[in-house]
């Protein structure tokens, strides 16, 4: 069940809380049947139209945010430990999910190129990415993750969770809009 989604993210596996992995490969499948876009896709289109000439796939910034987070994570438990607690559980399902929202901004035109749809445009992906995890039951943790991940959470408290993957989602975005190589 959910192979498409369990090809993508081999790295739910390391979420422990097997209901919690269920749920977020339920919404990535989910998403995948009602998009456009097809996991070749996914590996292909740049992560972001922000930046001219992206050469970094949807994919490989998805799985680095991922990566980078954990690893974060892991440093801050050891350096804090108990005086801030990490939930990694609700770390890496919110970093999975983080711009699965993304998927429904996608629509293709008349000659069959990836332009935005109408609910893309109306909604950004951390309010559909929100909807699909409310739809999918996950935990109220994870769907703040998601909701508050990028711009809209600026003036919202964060999780620890929270915190850790607002930054590296933009640690691992901002360089390229703004470089100096």
């Amino acid at each position: 069940m959910y192979e498409r989604a369990r090809k993508l993210w081999p790295e739910a596996e390391w979420i422990e809380d097997v209901k919690l992995r269920e749920k977020v490969l339920a919404v990535w499948e989910y998403a995948l049947e009602h998009s456009v876009l097809s996991e070749k896709d996914l590996e292909e289109i740049p992560f972001t139209m922000l930046v001219k000439d992206c050469r970094v796939s949807f994919m490989t910034h998805k799985k680095a945010v991922v990566h980078v987070a954990v690893q974060a994570a892991r440093e801050m438990e050891k350096w804090f430990g108990e005086s801030m607690p990490i939930d990694m559980d609700a770390l890496i399902a919110g970093a999975i999910l983080l711009d699965v929202g993304k998927l429904l901004e996608y629509a293709r035109d008349a000659e069959g190129r990836l332009v935005t749809s109408p609910e893309g445009k109306l909604l950004r992906h951390t309010f559909s990415g929100a909807g699909l995890a409310m739809k999918f039951d996950l935990p109220a943790k994870v769907v703040h993750i998601i909701a508050y991940h990028s711009k809209e959470g600026d003036m919202a408290k964060r999780t620890p969770e929270g915190y850790i993957l607002h930054h590296v989602d933009f640690m691992t975005f901002e360089p390229f809009k703004d470089h100096l190589w």
